[in-house]
């Protein structure tokens, strides 16, 4: 079967056909930088980063931005009571989402345009909804989108103008309509001066919804395939950047795709709720494979029900994986990455394709990988070599799709092979073996050379409440 995409906009399953053949570009909202980046910021670059992989792996040439929102009212909230100058508050964070990334194996995008480095495209934006008669300038310095002027506004989220809610934090007296929403903002007392540019209609800064559009079209041009983001994006936000784009003449984005998000105890995570957890913190407790493999592998549309729970089914998978992509290397030899990449879709296994080609249903498609783990690992119990090679050619090829081949850079084991990985643990678990003997005699000296000596070698020990873990430096 051919790619299916099930597109907000339309809420079907539609057929994916590019604009133009063989290419994609993919527009993805990415992180407003005003804090450190938790586990539910991670669903949608996630989510993406493996529709990205699998386009790639079907043939497609894919461009894909992910924008930084590095300047809107969070953000100079944030910093100013920090005591931190706005732009360095945004830059720390940028930084952060980026490791997180990295941490997480998620693919850079083809382009990571900041807002601030785009306000002449926004100026110019504006300017032509101004034109078309689709915006208004306020007091000084405020610009507004007229919606009731844009006959197709809230065809994306099917509502009726009359039927809307209605922000109380962006009422302004200058406002002709109730849901009209800003393009440029005026300076709010006490923000710093840098913060603000010149325009034609005075000195401010862009409104948030703006952002996307103006960095969309000049990256992807006036239309492109697909615009990804969260579930809670869709209304207002890409409402809104779509209006924006529509009144400019532009016809933006052919498809829709949003995810859903992480829960914690049934709650949506957020910082207001105090349940968020940082990719930094999380990834000390558990191997960051192993996050990816919980946040990654349930269907985008599907919530992630994040728990501790969770993680150890996620590091059960992970451990049988794994295993049998160690197995089978350390038995008929390593399969090369260049043929794990680049095996044709045609040779992977058909339920796979059909599970991804379903809207990316990377559930089903998991299940594939694991039969052909199964007979994988009778192979080797068989000692049949051609068969356990082609199945680690399989496997690891699916899993490169999913972003989780164990024997990839980022996830193999420590030392670059797997027997010496399997050398390596056996010594460092025999000695943390001898220092819990000596910390349970309270000899202490025994115990802190035990931990100096694996120090020395470049072998972190942290202990915590689940136990002791350890890692080698840099790792």
């Amino acid at each position: 079967m051919s790619l299916k995409i099930y597109d907000s906009a339309t809420r079907s399953l539609r057929d994916f056909q590019p604009l133009v053949a063989g290419q994609v570009g993919i527009y993805l909202c990415g992180a407003t930088v005003q804090g450190s980046p938790h586990i539910g910021h991670m669903r949608s670059a996630l989510a993406f980063d493996v529709f990205a992989r699998w386009l790639r792996r079907s043939g497609y040439e894919v461009r894909t931005v992910r924008n930084v929102t590095d300047i809107d009212d969070k953000i100079l909230d944030k910093s100013a009571r920090a005591g931190w100058p706005w732009w360095a508050w945004a830059y720390r964070h940028e930084n952060e989402f980026s490791e997180a990334y990295r941490t997480l194996g998620i693919l850079p995008p083809t382009y990571e345009p900041r807002a601030t480095g785009h306000v002449t495209d926004m100026i110019e934006l504006i300017a032509r909804i101004v034109e078309a008669g689709h915006a208004y300038a306020g007091d000084p310095g405020n610009v507004y989108f007229d919606v009731a002027s844009l006959p197709d506004y809230g065809s994306l989220t099917r509502q009726e103008l009359a039927n809307m809610s209605v922000d109380e934090s962006e009422a302004e007296p200058d406002k002709r309509g109730p849901h009209d929403f800003a393009l440029w903002k005026a300076p709010k007392p006490g923000e710093p001066a840098t913060a603000s540019w010149d325009s034609p209609w005075g000195r401010g800064r862009p409104g948030w919804h703006l952002e996307c559009s103006a960095m969309a079209g000049r990256y992807l041009g006036d239309v492109f395939d697909v615009h990804g983001g969260g579930i809670d994006l869709r209304f207002p936000h890409h409402e809104n950047e779509q209006a924006q784009s529509h009144a400019a003449g532009r016809g933006f984005a052919r498809y829709w795709m949003h995810n859903a998000w992480v829960t914690i105890e049934g709650e949506k995570m957020s910082k207001s709720l105090g349940n968020s957890l940082t990719v930094r913190a999380v990834a000390r407790e558990v191997p960051p494979v192993v996050l990816r493999l919980a946040l990654g592998t349930v269907h985008y549309r599907s919530t992630v029900a994040y728990s501790p729970a969770t993680l150890a089914e996620a590091a059960a998978v992970w451990e049988r994986l794994s295993g049998f992509a160690t197995r089978s290397a350390d038995m008929v030899g390593e399969v090369p990455l260049e043929d794990v990449a680049h095996l044709p879709v045609e040779e992977l296994p058909p339920g796979f394709v059909s599970a991804m080609d379903d809207d990316v249903n990377v559930s089903g498609a998991l299940a594939v990988v694991h039969e052909a783990v199964t007979r994988g690992n009778t192979a080797l119990a068989s000692r049949d070599a051609d068969a356990a090679r082609r199945s680690q050619l399989e496997v690891r090829s699916m899993l490169d799709v999913l972003g989780l081949d164990p024997l990839c850079e980022q996830w193999r084991a420590p030392g670059g092979s797997t027997a010496e990985h399997a050398a390596l643990t056996s010594l460092v678990e025999g000695m943390l073996e001898r220092r819990s003997q000596a910390r349970a005699a309270k000899d202490w000296a025994t115990a802190d050379a035990v931990r100096d000596a694996l120090a020395g070698a470049g072998i972190a020990v942290e202990d915590s409440p689940q136990g002791v873990r350890w890692h080698v430096e840099g790792r």
